[in-house]
């Protein structure tokens, strides 16, 4: 019998062409089983089975979303963070709106895989496309007090400054019960704040089933999911492909919704278990004393 070392211990693989940073390489990690006997009785089935998200609201804080597109429809609410010169930015009520489309594209996968879920929308861009730090910690901040059991986040900031002030935002929601699910960057650099332990990180894999995902047992990423020519809603009522870890995120946070519907009890940390036991590479096979191992003649 030969021991494997732990993913945790190895050298991080670096940054492959072809998909967005941080995100599964292209042979997957279909071969590397990770170890979950302790939780034997926690698969798909359990998690999951008969719901489609009902009783559970989701924040998209993005470029906003439009709230007429067929893909996305019915947006629950809508807020946008208004920022002025001189003054410190503020939110208030609008109309589910989104120039740039990047959120609508968000949403519409959250509700292909959670249908029922009650969407909303945190317009933080100020463009549709880009934004300050100051509007996203001003977004984040009131979508939390909201108490939404899931923020989703396809955006993040590189400004060092603001790391504190958004992990301390980050605590605040896991704490509160909302569960935050962070895209990792598309770029290998540092940014946040998805590479918080407080939040489920997600990157991406190029296969096309919308509930596939697996587990990376080498952070700072935790969860791949489908992120790769991904169908989204554009604006205009269409659809088009898009790539990017900003579209695997929703992924995550639209199963974690159909867990919460049908578990609505569980906590931020509880929910971050279930997803990593059902995880497609996630095994009780080949468990011993909570390490890999392979098995040689």
């Amino acid at each position: 019998m030969a021991v494997t070392p732990a993913p945790w211990r190895r050298e991080r693989p670096g940054h492959f062409s072809g998909v967005p940073a941080w995100s599964m390489p292209a042979t997957g990690y279909r071969e590397e089983h990770v170890p979950a006997s302790l939780f034997g009785g926690v698969d798909r089935a359990w998690a999951m089975d008969g719901a489609d998200g009902t009783g559970v609201r989701v924040c998209v804080l993005d470029s906003g979303i439009d709230g007429t597109h067929p893909m996305v429809a019915p947006v629950d609410r809508a807020w946008q963070v208004v920022t002025e010169a001189g003054r410190v930015p503020r939110v208030q009520e609008c109309a589910p709106q989104d120039t740039a489309g990047h959120g609508t594209a968000c949403a519409g996968i959250i509700r292909e895989v959670a249908p029922g879920v009650r969407l909303s929308s945190m317009r933080v861009l100020e463009d549709g496309r880009s934004g300050s730090a100051a509007a996203l910690i001003a977004g984040l901040a009131h979508a939390i007090e909201q108490d939404f059991d899931i923020i989703n986040m396809s955006l993040s900031t590189a400004r060092l400054e603001f790391r504190g002030r958004l992990a301390e935002l980050c605590d605040r929601a896991y704490f509160r019960r909302t569960t935050l699910v962070v895209a990792a960057h598309n770029l290998p650099i540092e940014s946040f704040p998805w590479n918080f332990a407080s939040v489920v990180s997600v990157a991406s894999h190029a296969e096309p089933d919308p509930l596939r995902y697996y587990y990376n047992a080498a952070p700072p990423v935790e969860f791949c999911a489908r992120g790769v020519r991904v169908p989204v809603a554009s604006p205009g009522g269409g659809m088009t492909r898009n790539t990017g870890n900003s579209f695997a995120a929703p992924h995550i946070s639209g199963i974690a919704a159909r867990v919460l519907s049908k578990h609505p009890w569980l906590t931020p940390f509880q929910l971050k278990s279930v997803l990593l036991h059902c995880a497609t590479n996630v095994s009780t096979e080949g468990d011993e004393g909570g390490v890999l191992v392979s098995r040689t003649a």
